[in-house]
C-alpha cells in the first residue's frame, strides 16, 4: 500500500511536518512517527493506512505503487496535476 520512504517522500513533497500530516489524517502524532519508523512497508491498522493514503492524496500527492506507470519505475510519489 505505502511504505516509509513514500509516506516521508510525500510529506517533503508538500512541505508538511508529521503534526500536520497526523491532524489531516485525523490520527495522533506518536501512530504518525510509528508509521514512519516502519522497515519497508509502513505497520499499522488498515484504517489508519487508508487515512494516512487519502490524507496525502487529498493534499495533492500521488502515490506509486510497484508495477504502475512511471517512467523509472519502482515506487515513488509525485505532485499530482492540477485539475486530476
Amino acid at each position: 500500500m505505502i511504505n516509509a520512504v513514500q509516506m516521508r517522500a510525500a510529506r517533503a513533497l508538500l512541505a508538511m511536518d508529521q503534526r500536520q500530516l497526523a491532524e489531516l489524517a485525523g490520527l495522533s502524532l506518536p501512530t504518525i512517527q510509528r508509521m514512519e519508523a516502519s522497515d519497508g512497508q509502513v505497520r499499522g491498522q488498515v484504517e489508519s493506512l487508508v487515512k494516512v493514503v487519502a490524507a496525502l492524496e487529498k493534499a495533492g500527492v500521488e502515490l506509486i505503487g510497484d508495477g504502475a506507470t512511471s517512467h523509472g519505475g519502482g515506487r515513488g510519489v509525485r505532485l499530482k496535476t492540477p485539475g486530476i
